[in-house]
């Protein structure tokens, strides 16, 4: 009962994933998390659906929303669509505990939304695959019929080969088959089809034992590096005499540290320090290294010192 096509990356799974809830949906809005990257807006509004912002991320407390989160969901009218990071919030690096994910199902299944995960970054999320899976898999076991557009750009090094999936779970096989014929009609006219090198090496590990034992131990490595660089950075960040609380970099997860500065501040990092990151004070950890993190935390204390990191 599991539909799914190959996409052109993640991107282009919630695109095809998009076009087809405009074709099919009985209620053509979709809630997106506040903040969230920033493609998906233009992708789901060009698709025709009515994009609505529910709360996720208190800047005030650089925490997750939890409560905003439900009230604005709760407020969506039944069968309307809710867009999910399935981990590795992006931007935030924030992601929901076990316990609030079942708060939040229960909350879609009594509304009765239609779920779509975005999944851009399992494995580079905990380090552990599978760990990583768990709101996706908790969903699908309390019988919602879920979507997932899901990307192998970071977590396998395919950015260039444009490689992803897009899956529906339906009720039957029929249902399956309805399905496919309907995203094979959006996905002909549009690319046709695929490339097949990057599926050709995502099917090449993950079908050998031994290699997909080797593509999680390195997932691993590149999950516990990106960590030690938050530590690190909060340590330094403290050593440069730095009196904000940075506790939400060590909190966070993924390859993000949302780190509440302003766009100003971004600004004269990039000016006066030549540090590059989004102007919403996102930076990338996986950038940092033992050699220039004692740099960036001089850098990011001279733009903030005395100033406020969070916002009422």
């Amino acid at each position: 009962s599991l539909a799914a096509v190959q996409t052109l990356s993640g991107t282009g799974a919630c695109r095809i994933g998009g076009q087809f809830l405009a074709n099919f949906a009985p209620v053509k809005k979709i809630y997106i998390p506040d903040p969230t990257w920033g493609n998906h807006i233009a992708i789901f509004e060009n698709c025709g659906l009515e994009v609505v912002r529910y709360r996720y991320y208190n800047r005030a407390t650089n925490a997750l929303d939890l409560n905003g989160m439900i009230e604005d969901i709760k407020a969506a009218p039944e069968g309307a669509i809710v867009l999910l990071h399935a981990c590795a919030h992006n931007p935030t690096g924030c992601d929901p505990s076990k316990e609030q994910w079942e708060a939040i199902s229960a909350l879609c299944k009594e509304k009765d939304l239609q779920v779509f995960f975005d999944s851009a970054y399992q494995g580079f999320a905990s380090g552990d695959a599978e760990a990583d899976a768990f709101a996706l898999r908790y969903f699908v076991e309390q019988g919602h019929n879920v979507m997932l557009a899901q990307s192998f750009a970071k977590n396998f090094g395919l950015y260039g080969e444009r490689c992803g999936t897009l899956s529906f779970v339906t009720n039957s096989a029929e249902d399956k088959e309805r399905v496919m014929s309907q995203v094979k009609r959006i996905i002909r006219p549009m690319y046709s089809s695929p490339p097949i090198h990057g599926s050709s090496i995502v099917r090449t590990v993950l079908t050998n034992e031994q290699l997909t034992k080797q593509y999680y131990e390195e997932c691993a490595f590149m999950a516990n590096r990106i960590g030690s660089m938050r530590k690190l950075l909060a340590e330094k960040l403290k050593e440069a005499g730095s009196t904000h609380d940075w506790s939400h970099i060590t909190s966070q997860i993924g390859m993000f540290a949302y780190t509440g500065m302003s766009s100003d501040m971004c600004d004269v990092l990039t000016a006066e320090y030549s540090i590059f990151l989004t102007r919403d004070g996102r930076i990338s950890l996986a950038g940092i290294n033992d050699g220039n993190v004692e740099y960036i935390a001089k850098a990011i204390h001279a733009v903030t010192d005395g100033k406020s990191i969070t916002t009422e």
